[in-house]
């Protein structure tokens, strides 16, 4: 009797061993198909872990204060109000003028329009807002002038308004300024009305290739109702 029941628990732990053996390899068969192994599962768990973890990291404090919104503090996604139109910036840019000296622009947007903002910082805020004009628009020679004598003229008329060059600025230009390979020398020309309030500019790119604006001088309080980004 002893020895009837020996060999059935004999024949029965032979038949469990078989069945594991075979089920231990329907684990890791997959992953052989695919020339990998079960390793990337450990690592997508590690990785869901370490989302769910920073879901209660501490979010970072806002560059602004949000009841006293400044001009400062304009960002790309950044929306406000001026000339009775909301403006929402699309794109940053910044200028190196040499001597650590630099200001930034904003491409901004309405349903209708779309201009550019230029701000120094270095120059108490200073701030203009112009719409991009063709060269020849300024001026039907400018071009050719600028080609043979290395300058445009000393004055320039644009829609029966006056303009008197005012300063030549050599720099550099860059939609990406922590890309150092990103940043373009030009060379632009600012003119100004006789009282300050209207802008033209006209700027160099290469040998031949010329850019033009035109717009007015911004003050602080005609920009209100600033609005951060919602991305």
């Amino acid at each position: 009797m002893i020895l009837l029941v020996l060999i059935i628990w004999t024949g029965w732990q032979l038949i469990k061993g078989l069945v594991y053996s075979s089920k231990d390899k329907d684990k890791t068969g997959p992953f052989r198909i695919f020339g990998t192994t079960n390793r990337g599962t450990g690592h997508h768990h590690q990785k869901n872990s370490m989302g769910l973890f920073d879901r209660f990291k501490k979010k970072e404090d806002p560059h602004y204060d949000p009841n006293n919104m400044r001009i400062e503090d304009l960002r790309v996604g950044f929306m406000f109000d001026y000339d009775l139109k909301t403006w929402i910036i699309k794109e940053e840019y910044e200028y190196d003028w040499g001597d650590n000296y630099f200001t930034r622009e904003y491409k901004l947007e309405t349903s209708d329009d779309t201009a550019y903002l230029h701000i120094d910082y270095n120059d108490e805020g200073f701030m203009t807002l112009s719409r991009k004009l063709k060269v020849r628009d300024l001026g039907e020679d400018i071009p050719e002038e600028i080609i043979k004598n290395k300058r445009p003229p000393k004055k320039i008329t644009f829609a029966d308004t006056e303009y008197l060059l005012d300063k030549e600025s050599p720099g550099y230009f860059s939609d990406d300024p922590e890309d150092d390979n990103s940043w373009t020398e030009f060379i632009s020309w600012d003119y100004y009305t006789t009282d300050g309030s209207l802008v033209a500019c006209i700027e160099q790119w290469g040998e031949r290739e010329f850019e033009a604006s035109n717009g007015k001088v911004v003050k602080d309080f005609e920009i209100t109702n600033i609005l951060p980004g919602t991305v």
